[in-house]
């Protein structure tokens, strides 16, 4: 059988797609173990990366979809039936932007809004098979998302939910696999990022009687693993973040809303790894020196059900695993600041809800206990950074409940085991 040659994708702005497909006869083993294919990754990207979209519409009576992105390099993919490595340099020096503007007048019904900006992005599947994972990506410019609903007069008749999130580079990994044939996600990942990330979301409307929400994410580094039953992961993450600083801010503004939320979150460095039917190893290495600031400010005079909520944090890991075996290799250093701020302002209404959460370092590991669980940690956590959440409530005429909190936290850990679900 003859190999897959390897593959040498570059570009600029590029969006490719990788696959290895089964041979048609099943090869021995021996074969099985020699015979991979090989894919070589080489991108960079030094212009600036622009997409915008303008809306101006009056009385939409069903439904107002928009879609935006910005991406400086891509590469996405996957292997059925056949093992494939990967080997990926993603180099992104301009800036990527992504902006929306939304003039909606008149009757308006649904509104489904999606702005993403983003400077690198790897993505890999594994199917009855493995993969594995050599991935390194570099920021150096700026990454933008901004989503606006700029005419005061809307009336969202059927709600809706409107999005802007900004990431600098990502990794998102998946596999699945049966008894005869394993899926496996295993390799390293290695992100830097030393560019502002930022992700705005801003809506002014005056009325909506079905449920809206208005969210912001803004993350320098995010990398997900996911696997289903069948399925191991054995991986290795570097992450560094050292830009300007990390923003995710929301600002809305209603006359009369039934049911509204408004979100932001930020986070330098985000890992999560969540497996089925297999062992979970990770070793996490995150380094955060940017500042962190998650802001969101709500306001409708009459409301409902109003939720103003924002998160945001240094570095943060996730590891779980629904079967035995769980092991955990994590160290966390923050040196930036991370702020976390929601209020909300209301005259007359019903129920409010505002929280503020803000950590330093965060990880949360879990095994299966109905299966046996064997969880195996070794954790590492300094925050020399100062980290503040702030929640603010004014109701200014009646209401009927106000729920708030606050929580700031330097480092937290949480690792147990659990049921299934």
């Amino acid at each position: 059988m003859a190999k897959l040659a390897p593959t040498r994708l570059a570009g600029t702005i590029a969006a490719t797609t990788l696959c290895v497909m089964a041979a048609a006869e099943a090869p021995s083993a021996h074969a099985q173990a020699q015979d991979r294919g090989l894919v070589l990754n080489e991108q960079l990207n030094l212009g600036d990366v622009i997409s915008g979209q303008r809306l101006n519409v009056v009385n939409v009576s069903d439904n107002v979809a928009v879609s935006n992105a910005a991406m400086g390099n891509a590469l996405s993919g996957g292997a059925d039936g056949r093992a494939a490595d990967i080997r990926s340099t993603q180099d992104m020096q301009g800036a990527a932007v992504a902006d929306t503007s939304l003039t909606l007048r008149g009757e308006t019904g649904y509104v489904n809004s999606v702005t993403q900006a983003r400077g690198n992005y790897l993505a890999g599947t594994a199917v009855n098979t493995g993969i594995d994972v050599d991935a390194g990506q570099n920021l150096n410019g700026n990454v933008t998302a901004r989503s606006q609903i700029v005419e005061t007069g809307a009336r969202l008749n059927y709600g809706g939910h409107v999005s802007a999130d900004a990431i600098g580079n990502t990794v998102a990994l998946g596999a699945s696999g049966t008894a005869e044939a394993r899926g496996a996600i295993t390799g390293r990942t290695d992100q830097n990022s030393t560019g502002e990330i930022y992700a705005e979301n801003e809506a002014r409307f005056t009325y909506a009687p079905a449920p809206a929400v208005f969210s912001s994410q803004a993350s320098a580094n995010a990398v997900q693993a996911t696997s289903t039953p069948n399925s191991h992961q054995n991986l290795a993450v570097s992450q560094n973040a050292s830009g300007a600083g990390v923003t995710a801010w929301t600002g809305v503004w209603a006359g009369n809303a039934w049911d509204i939320a408004a979100r932001s979150r930020a986070a330098s460095n985000q890992a999560a790894f969540y497996n089925q039917g297999g062992s979970l190893v990770v070793d996490v290495d995150q380094q955060n020196s940017a500042e962190v600031l998650s802001r969101t400010e709500l306001s409708s005079y009459d409301f409902g059900a109003a939720h103003s909520t924002a998160e945001a944090v240094g570095n943060e890991v996730h590891a779980g695993n629904n079967d035995i075996y769980v092991s955990i290799d994590n160290t966390q250093m923050n040196t930036g600041g991370v702020t976390a701020s929601a209020g909300f302002t209301g005259q007359n209404g019903y129920d409010a809800y505002v929280g503020a959460n803000a950590a330093g370092n965060a990880v949360t590991g879990f095994a299966c206990s109905t299966c046996g669980g064997d969880l195996n940690v070794r954790n590492s956590q300094t925050n020399m950074g100062d980290v503040r959440a702030t929640a603010t409530t004014n109701v200014n005429g009646w209401g009927r409940n106000v729920v708030a909190g606050s929580n700031a936290v330097g480092n937290t850990a949480s690792f147990y085991v659990t049921g299934p679900n």
